[in-house]
Formats: C-alpha cells, structure tokens, sequence
C-alpha cells in the first residue's frame, strides 16, 4: 500500500475500477489515479461537474440504463480477460448485464476469452502492482491496443460523451489545469503492458471449465507453467475453516484436490474464500501439486493455484 486508496495488487477492487472505465463509466483515465494528488483532486471536480450535466436536472440528461448496452457490457468483459481480473466479475458483470436488460452467461466469457489475449502482468499474474501498470501506459494504452484490433466496441456511449475512441488519451496536470493527452506510442513497460501482436498469453485470464461434478471458473492468468493439469486424491472440507485446521496438523503434506463444498449462494451466502489461498500456495511451495474445487467464490488476488470456484450445481 502506497497510499491511501485500493489494494496495489490486481484484485476485486481494481478490477472494478478498469471494467467501470472500459464500459464508459469512469472520466477517460481516471481509474487508477493516487489520492492526495492535485490530479486526482481535479479529476473528481471534473467527475462532480459531469454527473450534474448528466441527470435529469441537468443540460444532457443520459441515464445509466440508456448508456449501458450490449457493446458496453461485452467492452466490460473483454477488459477484464484482457488484463486477467477478478474471477468475482463472472458474476458481477452477469448481474450488471441483467439489470441493463441483458442476458450475459459463462458461455459469453468462454468465447470471448478464446479471442482475447493476456496483455498485463499485475499480481497475481505478476510481480508488478496497479501503479507499474499506470506507468507503463495504463488505461489508455491499453484501450488503444484493443480497439485497434477490433477486440472492443468503438460506437458506445459514455459519461464523457460518444465513442470510446476518446479513452485512448489520458489526464494530466498542465499550467495547473485538468487536460487530456495522447497515451504513450508504445509501452513503457513491455513487461507489465503488452500488445495484441506481442501478448504474454494468446488467450484471456479466465476460462470456463466443465465436467461431470458441474461448471465452474478458473483464473489462469497466474497459473505457473506445469501446474495446468493436476491428478491427485480428493480430500473433502465443509468449510475453510476446517481446511485451515487440517493444514496446521499436516494433514495436507501430499498431493491433493482439496474441495470445499456448502459454500455457495443457497448454502450460506457465497462468503469469499480469502483463508484458502495462503495455506494452499504454502502446500505448492512445498513441491506438493495441489488444485481446489468449491462451489464458493475466492479473493481477486487468487490465481497462483488451480482452482476450479464458482462450481454449480452447489
């Protein structure tokens, strides 16, 4: 943590931030901006004066039903397999499509994850944390090289008016105003922020996975080469708690598919998962080839072991 703000890695949190500004949601690089900045302070200026134009009371009016449509939602979704964030927007986005009007499924991320390639490096897929990517050409950058593949739809709308064309540029401060520039040519970093003719995985960060236990999802962004395919016993939990507990007594020093099941929506609740990540990622240190399964749901910041999470049927 650098400062005030999201987690630095590329979690939940900032996931939501890229697909809210890749749908047109957010002023054109705004996402990623630190607080206590002059930037960031113009920037929310600049986002309060927008909002007031937009409602009813103001000069054009646009609600969010009428600025979201399909391309918007499918723009959301290639953003994140692009740059492999949260697994928790399979069903964010879902939810979001549906209120707009829009039916939107895992079969919808699986194909588009076929046609989109990996593009960023950002933990967990990477040692570089949210800042290294905004430096590197961030939002902007990014953007350019989907468009200009033809990966995101150009014709939407936006709260910073027509066409997504115009998020290819990027705010700064110049002579103590708020203005807004070209991206950068290239990346600044091509080992953080990739392009579409040279990117780090052909395909995007998450995958739909099917079998005879149900559907599921998993990141495969941070997966390590060699950990994709993995044979081992099942050993079967009801909650991580008691994974937790079988960890410490070293019951789990082997290879092993751990599954966590009751953990889903109508068991109680869909909690995040956030205790099954260290003890799993110890065990894979350790040289022992571990995968998870389970019905519930897991911190952006997983990816690092095969996990196959949302499974449904519960």
């Amino acid at each position: 943590y650098h400062s005030a703000g999201t987690c630095t890695f590329y979690g939940t949190a900032n996931s939501n931030q890229l697909v809210v500004e890749i749908m047109g949601l957010h002023l054109p690089g705004a996402s990623f901006v630190n607080p206590g900045t002059q930037l960031r302070d113009e920037l929310t200026k600049a986002a309060a004066r927008q909002v007031t134009r937009l409602t009813d009371l103001g000069t054009d009016y646009l609600p969010a039903g009428k600025m979201i449509d399909a391309k918007s939602v499918v723009n959301g979704i290639v953003g994140l397999l692009a740059t492999g964030g949260s697994t928790n927007h399979t069903m964010h986005l879902i939810a979001m499509a549906r209120s707009a009007g829009f039916i939107v499924n895992w079969d919808d991320f699986a194909e588009l994850s076929a046609a989109t390639p990996l593009l960023t490096r950002i933990y967990p897929n990477g040692q570089a944390d949210i800042n290294h990517f905004q430096h590197a050409g961030g939002m902007a950058l990014l953007i350019r090289e989907l468009l200009d593949a033809g990966l995101l739809h150009e014709d939407v709308q936006t709260v910073a008016g027509p066409g997504l064309r115009r998020y290819t540029q990027q705010p700064v401060i110049q002579d103590n105003k708020l203005v807004w520039i070209d991206a950068p040519e290239q990346s600044l970093d091509p080992d953080v922020l990739a392009t579409v003719k040279k990117p780090f995985k052909a395909h995007g960060g998450l995958e739909v996975l099917s079998g005879n236990v149900g559907r599921g999802v998993i990141k495969t962004s941070a997966l390590r080469e060699g950990t994709e395919v993995v044979k081992a016993p099942a050993v079967v939990f009801s909650s991580q708690h008691e994974l937790d507990a079988a960890f410490k007594a070293g019951e789990l020093n082997k290879d092993c598919i751990v599954v966590v099941r009751f953990q889903g929506p109508k068991a109680c609740g869909m909690p995040e998962l956030h205790k099954l990540t260290p003890p799993l990622g110890v065990l894979q240190d350790r040289g022992f080839k571990v995968a998870l399964v389970t019905d519930g749901r897991m911190s952006g910041a997983s990816g690092k072991v095969p996990a196959a999470i949302h499974v449904t049927p519960e």
